[in-house]
């Protein structure tokens, strides 16, 4: 297990052949989702076989920007550069909820037709369904089922999407991984920094990337305001020190940064153009034993994306929840 290295908000798709209970979901299912629901497979299907291609252009698009990052193009603006122009990225389905029982195609019928949707499957059983649905987890048909009589049946779904959504395509996954280097890479399967970087980042942004060069962060809330969390080592903070020193940094802030209680944004400042003076920001521990620090600086407004491209613009222009009949 890894810090998921991408994140980004997406649709949740419902099908069920219960209108009353497609109403219930639309009432208490989070406000910041966005829901399609449907009651008629064919609609549904129709609906999911349409976004295979939107997916392997926008994965084209993020393997583009590694691909000139290996040639000298910096990954930070570019990020900015996409997440201003693509705000139909949140369009893309990320989880499929299906009912089981339901007449005419099962559930499971119905997601053996989503033969190239690459999102993630989710069952809903009835008590007799049960064996049908461990079963078709074991073949790898479905990523989880819910008994439909769980108590606090809402709770339990709301739980399941959401982690299923902290989980990145496994495409998505290695396009970004490969900016990272080896060491980098083990530190982020640290379980106590994997679990400070879930509480820190989640309690701060609905989409990031992690990269590696530089090491770090890139996040945007929902209303388009990003920040970077700029990640060092103990051992990198020799060099650091080295640089801001070179950039006219103060002697006693210098030894703020050796001792690792601050960081200095140099090598943002450098991917954003080298304008400005250097910023320092207090710097904390990530994990048990320390080994990575963390400081975040804060993107100003000119570089961030536009407030129509954030992604509580997108969702306020996708209207009222409704089910398709």
């Amino acid at each position: 297990m890894s810090f998921p290295l991408f994140h980004r908000p997406g649709t949740i798709v419902f099908l069920d052949d219960d209108p009353d209970y497609l109403e219930m979901l639309a009432m208490v299912l989070p406000r910041q989702w966005h829901v399609k629901l449907f009651l008629r497979p064919t609609d549904c299907i129709s609906y999911l076989q349409q976004e295979p291609p939107f997916w392997e252009a926008d994965a084209w698009h993020q393997q583009q920007m590694v691909d000139r990052w290996r040639e000298g193009k910096p990954l930070i603006p570019q990020l900015l550069a996409y997440w201003t122009k693509y705000s139909e990225r949140y369009a893309a389905t990320r989880v499929c909820v299906v009912d089981y029982s339901m007449p005419g195609m099962d559930g499971l019928q119905a997601l053996a037709e989503l033969v190239e949707w690459p999102g993630a499957r989710v069952l809903l059983t009835g008590q007799a369904d049960e064996q049908v649905a461990v079963r078709a987890f074991n073949r790898g048909l479905i990523d989880q089922f819910i008994p439909k009589q769980s108590p606090d049946i809402s709770r339990t779904l709301i739980d399941a999407v959401n982690e299923l959504l902290r989980t990145p395509h496994v495409r998505h996954a290695q396009i970004w991984r490969a900016t990272l280097s080896p060491q980098n890479h083990a530190l982020l399967r640290d379980p106590g920094i994997i679990n400070d970087l879930r509480t820190y980042v989640e309690s701060r942004w609905i989409e990031y990337v992690v990269l590696g060069d530089p090491f770090g962060i890139l996040g945007m809330d929902a209303n388009g305001k990003c920040g970077w969390l700029q990640l060092e080592t103990r051992e990198g903070l020799g060099a650091l020190a080295e640089l801001a020193e070179v950039e006219g940094v103060a002697r006693i802030t210098l030894g703020e940064i050796r001792q690792g209680r601050k960081l200095a944004n140099l090598e943002l400042r450098q991917a954003l153009g080298g304008a400005g003076e250097v910023e320092l920001a207090s710097a904390f521990e990530l994990g048990a034993e320390g080994k990575l620090l963390a400081a975040l600086f804060p993107l100003a407004a000119s570089h961030c994306p536009n407030v129509a491209s954030s992604y509580a613009n997108w969702l306020a222009r996708q209207g009222k929840r409704q089910v398709h009949d």
